[in-house]
């Protein structure tokens, strides 16, 4: 699909940040691009867009979201196609899902022209540092917080909304061990568990830094009432194959609604794959493994795309999925990075062109 709006006002870095090399190795999280996008909220409206060289801001100590944390985010990314265009994929699902995080926590939500227009435009300021690498891309990190300099639990009467962009890589450069948890949880009903927020990974840290002393790398969450149904993985939505089935917990208020987990679900239904959304007990699954079934297990997000898991600790004692090249989770991965990177037709108008 195609944006076609008025230019948002920019200010050319002097000296651009792109250094020869930079794309090689790419370390996730450390080189932002020369330019950010943003706008400010006051008065019930966001106004002075603008697209600025990137650099520090300046904050009230008293700025309301260093004290009761509203802050919301998204992520999601631009690909180089082998036809040397770009695209980012899916913006339009990820401006609908900012707006609904922004909903939860009482912040003003974003204009469509905003948010696809600024960030259409910044794309294409910064098309340079799109990697070429099939497996690479541009992230793009948009968020929004209270900037008012006023103590009080309240919802701020100004907003700042910023995006910046970096090149990354794989998230992952290898297969995850995961740990089921039983006894910290991620979100529960009536929570902010489906809200994008900064408060949500910060309540995570913990558990994941004890998960990772026990050897694995990242944790299953399982719901807080019974403890026993998972609902995410860490930073990723949750999926297995079991019986030749695409299973993957339904959404609810605790779960976050992936793009990702979208996208692959669509595409099994594509290829004929059977979906089931619902709960699944990490009783259940210790059954197929005990019955000698075949399992596959994943995790899938904007960052990780799919990531394999090649070990799932429960209660004690590890479990292996499969991870042979034949895994169904690799086709669905070729396929969706086929339509990111423009190798075949985008039959679902998934991408936006820059």
């Amino acid at each position: 699909m195609m944006i076609d709006l008025n230019p948002i006002p920019v200010t050319q870095a002097d000296v651009s940040a792109l250094k020869p090399g930079i794309h090689d190795p790419i370390v996730f999280g450390k080189n932002p691009t020369s330019h950010m996008l943003q706008a400010v909220f006051s008065d019930g409206s966001w106004n002075s867009a603008a697209i600025v060289p990137f650099g520090d801001i300046t904050l009230s100590p008293l700025a309301l979201c260093l004290h009761y944390g509203q802050t919301v985010f998204e992520g999601f990314k631009a690909y180089r196609h082998a036809a040397g265009g770009i695209s980012i994929f899916r913006m339009e699902r990820h401006f609908q899902r900012i707006n609904q995080s922004l909903y939860r926590m009482a912040m003003p939500e974003l204009s469509e022209e905003l948010f696809l227009k600024g960030i259409r435009q910044l794309v294409a300021l910064e098309k340079d540092w799109v990697p070429s690498d099939p497996d690479a891309s541009l992230y793009i990190r948009p968020f929004v917080f209270a900037s008012e300099p006023r103590l009080g639990v309240k919802g701020a009467s100004e907003y700042r909304f910023m995006v910046v962009c970096m090149p990354m890589g794989k998230y992952y450069d290898q297969n995850v061990s995961v740990k089921v948890e039983t006894g910290f949880v991620r979100a529960v009903d009536g929570g902010t568990g489906a809200a994008k927020c900064g408060g949500n990974y910060a309540a995570a840290i913990l558990p994941t830094q004890l998960a990772n002393r026990e050897g694995y790398d990242q944790l299953i969450w399982t719901d807080a009432i019974h403890h026993e149904y998972m609902e995410e993985s860490g930073t990723m939505n949750l999926m297995f194959v079991i019986d030749g089935k695409l299973i993957t917990p339904a959404l609810s208020g605790n779960i976050l609604d992936g793009v990702t987990r979208d996208s692959i679900l669509t595409l099994a239904q594509d290829l004929g794959i059977p979906v089931e959304e619902r709960k699944i007990s990490y009783r259940e699954l210790i059954a197929a493994f005990e019955a000698g079934k075949e399992i596959e297990a994943f995790g899938v997000g904007t960052a990780a795309v799919i990531s394999p898991i090649d070990r799932i600790g429960i209660n004690g004692k590890d479990y292996f999925p499969s991870v042979q090249d034949d895994c169904l989770f690799y086709s669905l991965k070729n396929e969706l990075q086929d339509i990111r990177t423009g190798k075949v037709r985008d039959r679902h108008g998934w991408n936006t062109l820059v």
